[in-house]
């Protein structure tokens, strides 16, 4: 086949309304990929590294969270955080005791002004590695790229929107990619690089293989979304303390909500966080346990390694003491009344109705901890090929744009089929508000295409 051959090939299409179906399809597929691509590469990106989060962390912040291991006992809990307060003075919030014999032990101080950062020390000497502001690994910097959290609600809107989006580009993606009798272009690539019926193929091929695990990660991606998931959390968890049925006990409840204290799983977004009995109520009097007491019971109730404690606020906090290793079944989040060291909640991931269970683990996927290594390099397989499925629809679109034009493709002869889309993608946009809305500011964009190219052609 020749080089002129090849830059026209394109799908063998039947006559009549299946080739304006396929105008329709590739119409909105090319508005989709034009909103969603810059995106993708964002968080395909930043969602690679932070599958390698722990490692890359460890790696660079190794003075911080990394000490020789001694042949001593490390010195107890209080200790380090009056460590901490006399380097940095404030509020001790959180406690991390080291989660291995050479790890270090994290304090979060509140500073004057609110601001909080978390210092690092050597667990065996009291020693002071020094200090982060509060989430301010790489790895968090990474994190807040990703959702674009740093940018604000409008940003992270235009991820929610990316999210729906891809899922369905990859359904309009998958009929332009169906077999139609080419020899090419299924499974294989066809030319060169110098040629666009090439980046047609790898964007078509590369499409092929990596869209269901694309549609797996926009649709596990989308509770963390800034509308759409904030409302599904809201709705699904914002009764009866957000705790799932089994959990719920007839113990003080406050207003606060676990994720306002701790990092907490979405399923427990809205959970409330219970309240102790302070001295002079009917419940047990006396004084507070303290922070080594509060530790030394949940070591004992068997939380897992690297467990974070966050300090009681005012007379009726509480110890809450929370960890969601790689392992769900080893997630738990346990509150212990602060004066009677009383275990008010104690919760495990076992606990979670059947739902929760389901979309706590398609998130653990989604972060790469579910299989190991093995759940890590396949998603890094997955985000590299999302990076190569973006560059080449942008390289395709670039060799077939006329000059000084959009290069949308042509609109079909029948209407009705464009509406057929349309009516189809609307269904999307009823789940996804924000996806809804840009629908309609497509729909004008469509709509002032049209409009000028007829005058082109009048």
């Amino acid at each position: 086949m020749s080089t002129q051959a090849l830059d026209q090939a394109r799908p063998i299409q039947a006559p009549g309304s299946v080739s304006d179906l396929y105008r329709a399809v590739w119409r909105w597929h090319f508005y989709a990929g034009l909103l969603v691509l810059p995106f993708l590469i964002i968080l395909a990106a930043t969602g690679a590294l932070y599958l390698f989060r722990d490692e890359i962390d460890t790696l660079v912040h190794a003075d911080l969270k990394q000490v020789r291991e001694q042949a001593v006992q490390p010195l107890p809990p209080i200790a380090l955080v009056e460590r901490a307060l006399a380097a940095h003075p404030g509020t001790a919030v959180k406690f991390m005791p080291a989660s291995s014999p050479a790890s270090s032990a994290e304090v979060t101080v509140a500073t004057e002004g609110n601001a909080r950062i978390a210092v690092y020390l050597n667990p065996y000497d009291g020693r002071v590695l020094g200090s982060l502001p509060d989430r301010g690994t790489v790895m968090w910097i990474v994190r807040e790229i990703h959702s674009l959290a740093f940018l604000g609600p409008v940003a992270q809107g235009m991820i929610e929107i990316a999210g729906a989006w891809s899922i369905m580009l990859v359904g309009t993606g998958v009929y332009l990619w169906w077999p139609r009798g080419q020899a090419g272009g299924v499974v294989s690539l066809r030319g060169t690089p110098r040629r666009r019926v090439f980046w047609r193929d790898l964007h078509a091929v590369t499409g092929a293989f990596v869209g269901v695990v694309l549609v797996f990660l926009a649709a596990t991606g989308m509770p963390w979304s800034v509308l759409w998931g904030a409302k599904v959390n809201e709705w699904a968890n914002g009764q009866n303390f957000g705790y799932p049925a089994g959990v719920r006990v007839a113990v003080p409840m406050s207003d606060e909500h676990l994720n306002h204290i701790a990092p907490t799983t979405w399923s427990l977004e809205q959970a409330k966080v219970p309240e102790s009995t302070p001295p002079g109520s009917t419940a047990p009097t006396g004084e507070p346990i303290g922070l080594d007491r509060a530790v030394a019971i949940l070591d004992g109730l068997g939380l897992h390694a690297g467990y974070v404690v966050n300090l009681p606020r005012g007379p009726r906090g509480v110890y809450t003491g929370s960890v969601y290793p790689d392992d769900l079944s080893r997630q738990r989040v346990v509150h212990l009344d602060q004066y009677s060291g009383r275990p008010l909640i104690d919760m495990s991931y076992a606990d979670y109705g059947p739902l929760g269970r389901g979309l706590e683990w398609g998130i653990n996927v989604h972060l790469g901890r579910e299989f190991g290594l093995a759940n890590q390099l396949l998603l890094l397989a997955a985000c590299l090929a999302i990076i190569v499925l973006s560059a080449s629809g942008a390289v395709m679109w670039w060799k077939r744009r006329p000059r000084g034009s959009l290069g949308v493709p042509p609109a079909p002869a029948d209407r009705a089929k464009l509406r057929g889309v349309v009516a189809i993608l609307a269904v999307g946009g009823i789940v996804f508000p924000l996806a809804g809305l840009s629908l309609v500011a497509m729909l004008a964009l469509d709509r002032l295409v049209t409009a000028r190219r007829r005058t082109r052609t009048a």
